[in-house]
């Protein structure tokens, strides 16, 4: 994919190559963790404990019933889709209770991906309502479970009262390629908004 013309803010590393701050967003138990260890190019840098029943009241497992392990501060990855641009991947927390570190954690970031679960929507809410206080352009991506239930992106959009204009995909976090293809809408994404903001009135 050709990505010249990408002038959002960034900084140029060594050979000119663009780094970019990118956000993995959503819910608990959305699979933010899944898809930063799939399409990295690094062994990527998780912070994950064990659920335990002392966290019981504060996880809830509804949907989730079958994980064991959860992001308490951050995930960190990078993958090149060109040589010119590599995006650094920062994977947020789910849980409400640490939802304080987000501030820091969007510091920077050009754009977003909000992970969705379709069969527990109101689960990222919130990360779509930080992705709107905080400016930061995203994509929804809606993560394939085996017992998920197909819905038509419209009814997505409409559920998350989110704009027309915002992509909608489908994918499966565990796998690399989709994953990468996840990241190349946001970026084909935010040079369209960056065209339009150019585009004269």
């Amino acid at each position: 994919m050709d990505f010249n013309g990408f002038d959002q803010q960034g900084r140029t590393a060594a050979g000119d190559t663009r780094s970019v701050k990118v956000m993995i967003a959503g819910g608990f138990g959305t699979g933010k963790t899944t898809m930063v260890r799939s399409v990295s190019d690094i062994k990527p840098l998780t912070t994950e404990e064990t659920l335990t029943q002392a966290s019981a009241d504060d996880d809830h497992l509804i949907g989730v019933a079958d994980k064991a392990e959860t992001t308490v501060s951050l995930d960190f990855g990078k993958i090149g889709l060109s040589d010119t641009l590599m995006l650094y991947l920062f994977g947020t927390p789910g849980q409400e209770r640490f939802w304080f570190l987000w501030n820091g954690l969007f510091k920077g970031a050009l754009g977003a991906v909000v992970l969705v679960d379709t069969r527990r929507l109101a689960s990222s809410f919130r990360a779509i309502e930080e992705m709107e206080r905080q400016k930061v352009p995203f994509v929804i991506a809606l993560n394939i479970f085996p017992d998920s239930q197909e819905f038509p992106a419209d009814e997505i959009r409409d559920a998350l009262d989110i704009p027309p204009h915002t992509p909608v995909v489908s994918f499966d976090a565990r796998s690399r390629s989709a994953s990468r293809d996840v990241l190349v809408t946001l970026i084909r994404h935010l040079k369209d908004r960056s065209s339009a903001v150019l585009e004269p009135r």
